[in-house]
Parts: structure tokens; C-alpha cells; sequence
């Protein structure tokens, strides 16, 4: 399998691609007036403190104040026992990384946050998830400063390998050498890409961390507050410190200022992936040269047509996405029960590779077209769960219901691609629907209808948009002579592109 990143690098956007046997798995976007907050760290001051919800508000001196739960605020110099946790902290990337194993967790027990925090304290804190939609960025106590093979974790004395690093002796050796080397008490995770990695590879990344945290606890000591003590890689660096790995054949860019700046990083922390860092000089834009733009498009339409000629449906809300699972074009060739299946596995593949791409968190529910036979229904699901392995976001499913939906969950850290390159639409407000052209024309004759006897004048001008002013003069046209029989007034009807469709004005003459 042949894997390249490409990187499209502008002053006012950044775009990035993952290209996997020339498919488009991934796609970053960054741009400058809309930077992606996850990984910073601010000294921020508690305005609110909720014991209803165990949660606090705290500003950080952006629009909205951040939210920060009672499980993610650090107890320092606290004397409890600390408990293990399955959970791996917070790990701000390019995407987010699932691949970290066992940490501590470091919330004293049956603490309520009105006992952690009072109203106008200052603390430091980390943005955990972008502020998504109305809500404000996530917020934890519980730094984490990622390297290219190490992260580290400086309020706690712990030592976690990937998840991904299954091979027992290998995963021993990383803990003996990260073991020899650290100081004591700090905290460190192996990550993926670090599994062959040299001792004198990690001391560096080592060093580089704990001078990085000594400058952050350094700014921290600024009395102004809320204050950014910190701002994590742009996207093309934490591309290169997350995505471009021994896997990854070749990494594209065609600015030749942002190409040195990633040769530089690359040449500091994995020199020997610099034969692979390449500038890209041709005349046709890099994504057009290898079709991405197009699917980039497609990537924010709702339908979504499988190659079989059916096809699936993608609807979103602030809390969770629907997917609907149809077999369209599709008739099959020999039975219902078989064009379901194949027109439900196709799904099953395609659904894992856009949640993947789109970016898609939160929870989602997939109805599945429903089948009786059980075997079929066994396979659908291990082939989806086998589908989504690739996803390095964490993932929770749900088996397969008697009606075929399909609950789970994705981690969401940051925007969906469609919310990222969409607005919501001025005419509907984002409702995806506008008043019927019928029903339009029935309001408004139910209005003149209710005020004609109270109105002066002979005369009724309606300025209408042009679609109500076509139904009004063609499949309207006897209702419209009933009103007027009705009303004894006569009714104009004047076009006004100027209108949106569900507005229009009744103006009364005489």
C-alpha cells in the first residue's frame, strides 16, 4: 500500500491530505483566521463554579469561557491514592491518537469540584477539544506536551507504551530504557512510531520536552490573566511530528518557506525520513494533479452513492450524526435477501471511510437496511468493526439491533470537515428546508381572507417571489378567482426577485 501526505500551503488556508493507495483517507484544514485551539495551554481564572453539573467555567480570553470537569482538575500535593484508569490522557495531534496505554488517574476520589475550585482562582489548563458549534473548547488540568516518539505527562510519575506496540519484549525495553533516562517523578508515553527507536532519539525528544515544560512553567508566572502560555505546532509540523511516519512514502509541499521549515523539524527529530520530504514545483495545483479537490467536494454532500448503485445518507446535529443505509439504483440479480446484504456491506465499508474523512464525532447512529437471516447480520457487523480499525480515533460500537441500527460512538476533539467548510444556510438557518410554494400561497390567501373586510380600498397587490407568483398564476389560478369572488377585491400579483421565497408583502389600494 502505497501512503503520501500532501500539503497545499497558502497565507490564508492550509490543506492536507492523506492519500492511501490514491484514495483520500484524511483531510486537515487549517486556517488562519480559524486556528484549531487543541494543545494550547492558558492561564485562565475560574468564573463560575456549578456543583450541579461538577463542572466549572473558566476564561481564557477567548469569546467563550472553556468548560472543565471535575474529572479533568489536577490535585496537587495531594496525599490520597491515586487509581488506574484504562483511559490514556489527552493526546493533542493532527488526529487524535487511541494508540496510548494505562495512565493514572489523578482526581482525588469523592472530591466535589466545589471543594477543588472557588470563583476568580487561577489555573492552568490545556485545551482538550475545540470549541465545537455553540459550545466552548474542553478544558483539562492534566497537561500533556506530545514529541515525535515520546509524550509527556508532567504532573505524574508514570510510564505508558502504545497500545499499538504489541510485541511484550519490545514493550519492556521501551519501559527500561524511558526508565534510565527520565528524572524522577516525570511521566512519559511511547508513542507508535518510537517502537525501533534509538536511545539517543529519545533522550532528545526527552530533553526537548522538559526545557519546553521549564518555558511553560515560566510564562505561567505572568501575573496577567487569562494569558496564552502556550501554542501548540501549526498544522504542517504536527503533520510531520504525527502523520509522516516510516509507513508514509512520500510528503509533498509546494511552498518552498514552509518546505524548509518542515526539513528543518524533520532533520532535528527523524533525519531519516528527510529523502522523503519533497517540494512540489509543477504548474497544476497539487490536489488538482491528484484528484483530491474533487473529493474534497464530495465530501461535504449528504448523499453518498455506493458502486453497487445504492447509496447512504448523512445527516448531522450538534449532538449526533444519522446515517441512512439505502439500496437506490440497486435490484440485485437473485433475491431481496441478497441485494440487502451486499447492499448493506458495501455500506458498512463506505460509512467506516467517510466517518474517517469527515471527521465525523460524537454519537452516531446507523440504520442499516433491515435483515432476517442471523448469519448475514453477524457478518455485517465484523465486517464493520473490522472497517473502522484503520480509524485511530477511539471508537465504541454497540451490536447490531433487531431493527439493523447500529449504535456507537467516535471521539470528537475537533469540528467535522462539513462544519469546518459550511455555514449554515441564510434562507433556512440551517434547517435544510424552506416552506412548500403551496403552503406559502395558502398563508397568504388565508391572510387577505382575515383582513379583507376591515382594509380599504379595491385592490389587493401581492409582491411575491417569482416561483409563489408561477403556482399563484397557473395551479392557483381558480383558487385565486374564489378569493376574489369572496373578498370583492382584486388581486395583482407582482414579482419580486428581490424576496426571499417564504417572504411577501400584501399591500391594500385603492
Amino acid at each position: 500500500m502505497t501512503t503520501e501526505i500532501l500539503i497545499n500551503y497558502r497565507s490564508y488556508e492550509v490543506r492536507l491530505a492523506l492519500v492511501e493507495n490514491g484514495i483520500l483517507s484524511e483531510f486537515h484544514l487549517q486556517r488562519p483566521t480559524e486556528k484549531g485551539l487543541m494543545g494550547n495551554i492558558y492561564k485562565g481564572k475560574v468564573v463560575r463554579v456549578l456543583p450541579g453539573m461538577q463542572a466549572a467555567f473558566v476564561d481564557i480570553g477567548l469569546e467563550r469561557t472553556g468548560f472543565l470537569y471535575v474529572d479533568d482538575i489536577y490535585i496537587e500535593n495531594s496525599s490520597r491514592e491515586v487509581e488506574a484508569s484504562e483511559e490514556s490522557p489527552p493526546v493533542p495531534t493532527c488526529q487524535p491518537e487511541q494508540e496510548l496505554n494505562e495512565r493514572p488517574n489523578r482526581r482525588a476520589p469523592h472530591l466535589a469540584i466545589e471543594n477543588l475550585l472557588t470563583e476568580g482562582q487561577q489555573i492552568l489548563v490545556q485545551v482538550s477539544k475545540d470549541p465545537i458549534g455553540t459550545k466552548g473548547a474542553r478544558l483539562t488540568c492534566h497537561i500533556t506536551l506530545p514529541c515525535r516518539n515520546l509524550v509527556y505527562i508532567p504532573l505524574t510519575d508514570h510510564i505508558g507504551i502504545s497500545r499499538k506496540i504489541e510485541d511484550e519484549t519490545v514493550r519492556s525495553i521501551l519501559k527500561e530504557k524511558i526508565e534510565t533516562i527520565r528524572p524522577k517523578g516525570a511521566g512519559f508515553i511511547v508513542r507508535t512510531v518510537a517502537e525501533n527507536a534509538r536511545l539517543s532519539e529519545l533522550e532528545a525528544d526527552m530533553e526537548f520536552l522538559l526545557h519546553l515544560w521549564e518555558e511553560i512553567q515560566d510564562a505561567a508566572k505572568n501575573p496577567t490573566v487569562p494569558a496564552s502560555v502556550y501554542e501548540d505546532l501549526d498544522i504542517t509540523l504536527r503533520s510531520v511530528r504525527d502523520l509522516f511516519t516510516a509507513d508514509v512514502d512520500q510528503l509533498y509541499i509546494d511552498n518552498e518557506e514552509a518546505f524548509k521549515k518542515i526539513s528543518k523539524f524533520v532533520n532535528t527529530f527523524a533525519p531519516e525520513l528527510q529523502s522523503k520530504l519533497n517540494l512540489y514545483k509543477h504548474e497544476t495545483p497539487i490536489f488538482e494533479a491528484h484528484g483530491i479537490e474533487a473529493e474534497i467536494n464530495r465530501a461535504i454532500e449528504k448523499k453518498v452513492w455506493l458502486r453497487s448503485g445504492g447509496y447512504i445518507i448523512i445527516e448531522s446535529t450538534e449532538a449526533l450524526s444519522v446515517i441512512d443505509v439505502n439500496t437506490g439504483r440497486f435490484v440485485g440479480k437473485n433475491n431481496l435477501s441478497e441485494t440487502i446484504f451486499k447492499t448493506n456491506m458495501e455500506a458498512a465499508v463506505e460509512i467506516a471511510y467517510q466517518l474517517r474523512l469527515r471527521n465525523i464525532g460524537g454519537i452516531i447512529i446507523i440504520d442499516f437496511i433491515d435483515m432476517e437471516d442471523e448469519e448475514h447480520r453477524e457478518t455485517l457487523f465484523a465486517t464493520f468493526k473490522d472497517a473502522v480499525k484503520k480509524d485511530k480515533s477511539r471508537i465504541n460500537i454497540l451490536k447490531l439491533s433487531e431493527f439493523g441500527l447500529v449504535q456507537m460512538t467516535r471521539k470528537r476533539n475537533s469540528e467535522s470537515l462539513y462544519q469546518l467548510m459550511c455555514e449554515p444556510c441564510h434562507y433556512c438557518a440551517g434547517e435544510g428546508m424552506l416552506k412548500s410554494r403551496r403552503t406559502i400561497c395558502y398563508d397568504i390567501f388565508r391572510k387577505i381572507h382575515r383582513n379583507a373586510r376591515n382594509a380599504g380600498g379595491n385592490t389587493v397587490t401581492l409582491r411575491v417571489h417569482p416561483r409563489i407568483a408561477d403556482l399563484l398564476a397557473t395551479e392557483e389560478e381558480l383558487t385565486m378567482a374564489q378569493l376574489e369572488h369572496e373578498t370583492g377585491k382584486r388581486i395583482v400579483v407582482a414579482p419580486a426577485r428581490d424576496l426571499h421565497m417564504e417572504k411577501y408583502e400584501i399591500i391594500w389600494q385603492r
